[in-house]
């Protein structure tokens, strides 16, 4: 599953091949697989139980399956009829003839095996569980736009994104690092989840019209505009207004109230995606909510180990 879209020029020339698979991985997506791990890295750190590989062994993994992610939702929504002329949001690799269906799929196999041979390493550090944690994130990364049933289709993104970009990264990160479940991972990981959710409601807010046409049932198809705009309100109040909370239940200092400092910039990304309606105007917000997850995320790190 893929949480973001990344904001190029919507009619460019045909590229080089490195730079079609360069634009096919989507770069502007992958910090959000770095701040969870920052995120879980800082919990066990704060309870002295951070490690540096296992820490390196999570990233590569989180951007292993980025990767594959994007990569098999530019194949699988060209496939189905998604990715089409009329798409208000940047070119797709796929969709321009950049990169054939074939040379696709064994990009997402490459993506596939750089982070199951991390995960292995993580396997023999903490144990079997995480053998089952992560086939189930690599067959979500895939299952997101393929297969039979397509749960990006059905509009179970938004939960899905939370889940794995949210609770599974930064509580998996601690625990191959601490070896134990932390309720201080858990909790920690909430706000994240919810950043991470919150740049997919603004990839599916700009592509409901065309999402309709190709049957693609987001939550954003489902709610309508308005719903959406209010999804991505309500996911930044819950990760802002969790942070005071996080203060006492977490047993933080007032630094865990460092992600702050972002709200400004939270509330222009509101007021652009509730008043604007143009590609290039909502692309410029997903780029911009992404931007907001990694520095929320930086910060929350920090704030939590100060």
């Amino acid at each position: 599953m893929t949480p973001a879209s990344d904001p190029v020029a919507e009619a460019a020339p045909s590229p080089s091949a490195a730079r079609a698979w360069w634009l096919a991985i989507r770069p502007r997506t992958l910090p959000v697989a770095v701040g969870p791990v920052a995120v879980g890295t800082a919990v066990a750190a704060g309870q002295g139980e951070a490690h540096a590989l296992p820490a390196w062994a999570a990233l590569a993994v989180a951007l292993g399956l980025q990767v594959a992610s994007n990569l098999a939702n530019d194949l699988f929504d060209f496939e189905k009829g998604a990715d089409a002329d009329d798409r208000i949001g940047p070119a797709r690799a796929s969709q321009s003839g950049w990169i054939a269906p074939g040379a696709m799929r064994i990009g997402i196999g490459v993506a596939l095996a750089f982070a199951g041979l991390a995960g292995l390493f993580l396997v023999s550090v903490a144990g079997w569980p995480l053998l089952v944690v992560g086939a189930v994130s690599m067959a979500a990364a895939l299952a997101y736009t393929g297969g039979p049933w397509p749960f990006g289709y059905r509009g179970w993104g938004d939960p899905a994104v939370f889940l794995f970009f949210g609770v599974v990264a930064v509580v998996g990160t601690h625990y191959v690092q601490a070896l134990h479940f932390s309720q201080q991972a858990l909790l920690a990981s909430l706000p994240v989840g919810a950043l991470a959710t919150a740049i997919l409601v603004v990839n599916n807010v700009r592509d409901i019209e065309s999402d309709t046409r190709a049957g693609k049932r987001t939550l954003a198809v489902r709610l309508g505009r308005r719903g959406g705009v209010a999804e991505y309100a309500g996911l930044l109040v819950f990760s802002y207004g969790l942070l005071p909370f996080l203060l006492v239940a977490a047993e933080r200092s007032a630094w865990v109230l460092l992600p702050l400092l972002t709200l400004p910039r939270a509330l222009s990304l509101y007021r652009t995606v509730r008043d604007e309606t143009s590609g290039p105007a909502l692309n410029a917000a997903l780029a911009g909510t992404a931007q907001l997850g990694f520095l929320f995320c930086g910060l929350f790190a920090a704030g939590w180990l100060l």
